[in-house]
């Protein structure tokens, strides 16, 4: 394991940490919210954009790109770097579960809880675990 790669992966273990730390507020913002009249439950989007992110710098050289000469010109997409990426707060206009307009079910909610909080265990885990395989690897030397 390369220094760039572990420090790749422990930035990446970082950023998961603080996004599972973001879904956490926004999940018990909606259930302190649930009886709120009009109130429309938000999600934290970001897997999907870094995983967009971590597509196109895959395919960045399959692709051809066009010269332009002018910045009119349509520019070809260029690589996303995954560093870039953050996390969205997106709220649900399309479902209404009740008569006031709320549309949080508390009880999924308080499960989404469990579920950020086993995730983000996880994720300690793991990051204990790479600077465990670091020491390990310095001790040999």
């Amino acid at each position: 394991m390369g220094m760039n790669s572990f420090s790749n992966s422990v930035d990446l273990l970082h950023r998961a940490m603080d996004v599972t730390s973001l879904r956490y507020q926004v999940t018990a913002n909606n259930i302190a919210n649930s009886e709120t009249p009009n109130f429309k439950k938000q999600q934290v989007n970001f897997e999907s954009e870094l995983k967009r992110a971590f597509e196109s710098r895959d395919n960045a050289h399959e692709g051809f790109r066009m010269q332009t000469s002018d910045s009119r010109h349509i520019q070809s997409e260029m690589p996303r770097d995954w560093h870039n990426v953050e996390p969205r707060r997106v709220s649900d206009w399309t479902t209404t579960a009740k008569a006031n307009g709320n549309n949080v079910d508390a009880e999924q909610e308080a499960m989404n809880i469990v579920q950020i909080q086993m995730q983000y265990r996880l994720l300690t885990q793991l990051t204990n675990f790479q600077f465990t395989q670091v020491n390990t690897a310095m001790k040999s030397i």
